[in-house]
């Protein structure tokens, strides 16, 4: 870890905190390193079970990469083959929250839009200004945008490079609640610590399933979901589930 970026677990419940409130919380190469090393720690550890990431400070989510960085990569393939924060959070197979406190830009919208679950408060702004700068998105901006608010919508925030602030990101489907800004990271937690409760398997295998249902075709998908089904169903858990609803208790999952 760097001490801009911070990495904590808990309850089952790991945290990667953006904490470069001073720069809007922009991502540097260390960070994004940092970021990819706690993705990867998420990965390989049965005590987690789900992710938040968040900014700190409540001016700033993340305002992407550094800019003042991108000029110390040697060729534009350098550049090209960096260690990309995005892919990282993509990569998690834990379900993850983003807590959206203040400005998503840029790389920090591409950030947000890598995590399976997006929340924010109500001084959240969200923008692809890279159009402003010359370029676009390349941490996945277009296809995020395109499945998360339609096509005309992201066309719109791609092409204008302009913000759309928190309730217009509700009503287009970008984010799925908006919260005062200190209930953001409380709801965080409720929604993190719930899906820790659940099965972790069936957990981890449902985010494979959304990702089919976006890249298969429709019948693959289905396909592909009831394969899943009948590898959570031997799990050591789906038996300890039937087992508790037929005991009328609570089950204990163990991720096996």
């Amino acid at each position: 870890m760097t001490e801009d970026l911070r990495f904590t677990i808990a309850d089952g419940v790991a945290k990667i905190l953006i904490d470069r409130a001073q720069k809007l919380n922009a991502m540097t190469p260390a960070m994004a390193e940092a970021l990819v090393a706690a993705v990867t720690t998420c990965n390989g550890s049965n005590d987690v079970r789900a992710l938040i990431v968040t900014g700190a400070g409540e001016k700033a989510f993340s305002a992407g990469s550094d800019i003042s960085t991108l000029d110390g990569y040697e060729t534009p393939w350098d550049f090209r083959n960096r260690a990309d924060y995005c892919d990282a959070l993509r990569a998690c197979r834990k379900p993850v929250i983003a807590a959206v406190n203040g400005y998503a830009l840029g790389g920090g919208l591409e950030t947000a839009m890598a995590c399976d679950i997006r929340i924010a408060s109500t001084n959240a702004r969200f923008a692809a200004p890279e159009i402003k700068l010359g370029w676009i998105g390349g941490g996945g901006m277009a296809a995020g945008l395109a499945h998360s608010v339609g096509a005309s919508n992201a066309a719109m925030m791609l092409l204008t490079g302009d913000m759309i602030d928190a309730q217009q990101a509700l009503a287009w489907g970008l984010v799925s609640e908006v919260h005062a800004p200190d209930a953001l990271l409380p709801r965080a937690e409720e929604i993190a610590k719930t899906i820790a409760s659940r099965a972790p398997i069936a957990a981890e295998t449902g985010k494979l399933n959304l990702r089919a249902a976006h890249t298969m075709p429709y019948d693959k998908a289905i396909e592909y979901e009831r394969d899943l089904q009948a590898i959570c169903f031997a799990t050591d858990d789906a038996k300890e589930g039937r087992a508790a609803f037929a005991e009328k208790r609570a089950p204990v999952f163990r991720r096996r």
